[in-house]
């Protein structure tokens, strides 16, 4: 499942909602918020709470919210029928409960626990407390402070350990439209994803055994919605790059079923032929990402249309075309067998 976070530092608008929409109709099925709200009423978080929970309930989206302790109790919110009150799909629960609370609310609602701080000890005390794990997750933390982040390998070991009790696990990816302060510097689970594409940030947080994964920053750009949106209904990896280049932009493309090591090929390039094929100037070296053409020079293979996935030498038989943006770059290596590659023209909102 894939997830993004509203906040409620501020009231909700317009913008919101339609933001809401978009996310939804891309394939995101829940939100996060946090009900610590620094230098903010109570009843002003509460009723921007309960707009967003009415959000959420029209567009058929889930709603789990960040709570410590001392968050509850400053914002008077005592006992479970309560806190069942808000609304809520779930609650992730920070400081301050002891693991008999939690397995007292795990049988009223689903609950997510800390994954990054979870001890053998606080599983075995869920189950003295008969909690009910069904109704049991475990969420990684984001870390706002660069240098802050978890390692990659710490993380799965920990992920398959929480699989070993049926626990489903979660994290964060940074976004890359709207940063949230007061750091701005992404929020991210992973250190090594603070400034990474945030769909390969998802593909490589499915690899390291995570099952839900929430954008930890208040929005992701249009382009990237888009990215992740052809990914999630056609598996499709989509490609900015910097030349306007028609025909690729207006035909279907697919990676042909042998992957190739170096390269992606594109099996329907050489049947359709519709670049040019003579040896031309543009004949560089090939480092990742670029776009090329095979010439005629290379006789049965002239037409046929690569991207280079590691950085090649120069080949007079080639015709260099156009690069992949940098910020693209680490989706080749998700390219896999018959999987469809979109071609799209990079802007200032490509990153």
């Amino acid at each position: 499942m894939l997830g993004f976070s509203v906040y409620l530092g501020h009231d909700l608008t317009a913008e919101n909602y339609n933001y809401l929409l978009m996310m939804r109709n891309s394939g995101f099925m829940c939100v996060f918020t946090q009900l610590e709200v620094p230098d903010t009423e109570n009843d002003i978080v509460l009723k921007r709470l309960a707009n967003l929970v009415n959000w959420c309930q029209k567009l058929d989206l889930k709603i789990v919210a960040d709570v410590s302790e001392e968050v509850l109790h400053k914002l008077n919110i005592n006992g479970i029928d309560q806190i069942k009150s808000l609304n809520l799909t779930g609650l992730r629960m920070d400081d301050g409960f002891s693991m008999e609370t939690i397995a007292k609310l795990s049988k009223e609602m689903p609950i997510v626990l800390n994954a990054s701080t979870i001890t053998q000890d606080d599983i075995d005390n869920l189950k003295y407390s008969n909690a009910n794990f069904d109704n049991l997750t475990a969420g990684h933390n984001f870390y706002p402070r660069p240098e802050t982040g978890l390692d990659a390998h710490w993380m799965q070991e920990k992920n398959k350990w929480l699989h070993k009790y049926n626990l489903k696990t979660s994290a964060f990816i940074s976004g890359n439209g709207k940063l949230r302060g007061p750091i701005f510097a992404g929020l991210p689970t992973l250190e090594k994803q603070r400034n990474e594409n945030p769909l390969a940030a998802i593909l490589e947080l499915q690899k390291l055994d995570c099952d839900d994964i929430f954008v930890g920053d208040p929005q992701l750009t249009k382009d990237t919605i888009e990215s992740i949106t052809n990914y999630q209904k056609e598996k499709a990896i989509t490609l900015h790059l910097d030349t306007e280049i028609p025909e690729l932009f207006e035909n279907d493309w697919h990676n042909r079923p042998d992957v190739a090591r170096d390269v992606v090929r594109l099996k329907e390039s050489r049947e359709k032929q519709l670049l040019s094929t003579e040896p031309q100037d543009n004949i560089y070296a090939r480092p990742k990402g670029s776009v090329t053409v095979d010439n005629d020079l290379y006789q049965r293979y002239k037409g046929e249309i690569e991207v280079t996935k590691c950085d090649l030498p120069r080949n007079e038989k080639v015709n260099v075309l156009a690069q992949v943006k940098d910020y693209d770059l680490p989706l080749l290596d998700y390219i896999g067998a018959d999987m469809r590659v979109i071609f799209r023209k990079a802007n200032a909102n490509s990153i």
